[in-house]
């Protein structure tokens, strides 16, 4: 894997959408971003005030941007800030773990209400109506209920981003994580691609678990959601 190939995940939404996803760029040379029901990520060629221009012709009424950068966001006037925080990027292969109780299931369009409640009890991170587009998402369903759920979402070069990390609270300690974390990584190396995650700095404990499973923090990025005022 070459440096310049690794580059691609320094903006990984810019160079998602300039690349693997480029068909779902909405916007310009100047900014782009993801259909708004698929999920808020959005990002500009520079910081530049024609940039932001450029980004904010792209928004409705309330919607959201969020920007992953390798350096803070210096807000312009116009724009209302709705997160700063920041994010561990993730790489490798999380080792397989089987289980012996449960059956990962591929979900789709039909199971998008049952996705959309468990991401909104567990809030994983953004869940839009067409995020399921993004990739294969797996799950494991206890009756007829959804209880865990892990997909595929950005895609630069040959990069993917494992996504929608959760399990309900009534079902965790059962390995569900740990599983379903594997079976996409197996899916996304089938296919010649290499797997990653991002996971907000302040969350520990999923951090540890992904570094049980053999992932390393290749750097921090920057996570900024931007609303335009008036």
């Amino acid at each position: 894997m070459s440096d310049s190939d690794l580059a691609l995940l320094d903006r990984p939404v810019w160079s998602a959408l300039t690349t693997s996803h480029k068909a779902l760029a909405e916007g310009g040379p100047q900014a782009l971003r993801y259909p708004a029901d698929m999920t808020p990520f959005a990002d500009m060629v520079d910081m530049s005030p024609a940039s932001f221009a450029a980004l904010g012709d792209l928004m409705n009424g309330s919607q959201v941007a969020a920007l992953f950068t390798p350096e803070p966001v210096d807000v312009p006037a116009g724009f209302k800030v709705v997160l700063s925080d920041t994010g561990e990027q993730m790489i490798g292969s999380p080792a397989d773990s089987p289980l012996r109780d449960a059956e990962i299931v591929t979900l789709g369009a039909a199971d998008v209400p049952a996705m959309t409640a468990l991401t909104e009890l567990t809030k994983p991170g953004p869940f839009a109506r067409r995020t399921h587009e993004l990739g294969t998402f797996l799950g494991i369903r206890a009756g007829n209920e959804l209880v865990a759920m892990t997909g595929e979402r950005m895609k630069p070069g040959r990069f993917v981003e494992m996504t929608a990390v959760c399990v309900h609270p009534d079902h965790r300690g059962r390995g569900y994580a740990q599983a379903l974390l594997a079976a996409v990584a197996r899916r996304i190396e089938a296919r010649g691609e290499i797997p990653f995650l991002h996971v907000f700095s302040h969350n520990a404990s999923a951090i540890a678990l992904y570094r049980r499973q053999g992932m390393t923090i290749r750097r921090r990025l920057y996570v900024t959601a931007l609303m335009k005022q008036g």
